[in-house]
């Protein structure tokens, strides 16, 4: 249940900064898998995942901080943003690095009953 336009916007900003972590690399295979699930009752699960340059360990604790970027030419508002959408659904957004290399940003929010 939400705002269309909204869940889209959480959905496009890891999109996103998947493939633009993934533009450097010349040497590994560019993998961006976006996959939905049912997360216990009531509630959809949605992650994106990269095989980009991933998390840094130092600075994840920061990544959703409004103005907080690791680009040159970012805001840092995307995750910020991202993360106020998600709460303001009653959900929950986070973000873990993959066991060999990239990221997964998940976020869950309650599903609509009954397919409404």
């Amino acid at each position: 249940m939400g705002d269309r336009g909204q869940m889209q916007q959480v959905v496009l900003n890891p999109v996103v900064n998947g493939i633009e972590a993934m533009t450097a690399s010349t040497h590994r295979p560019r993998v961006l898998r976006v996959s939905s699930r049912m997360a216990g009752p009531g509630n959809v699960s949605i992650a994106v995942a990269d095989t980009g340059t991933g998390l840094d360990t130092t600075k994840v604790d920061h990544i959703f901080d409004a103005f907080f970027t690791t680009r040159p030419e970012g805001m840092g508002m995307g995750l910020s943003i991202c993360r106020s959408i998600v709460e303001a659904h009653r959900g929950r957004l986070w973000a873990s690095p993959n066991s060999t290399q990239g990221s997964t940003f998940q976020f869950t929010v309650p599903a609509a009953a009954d397919g409404s």
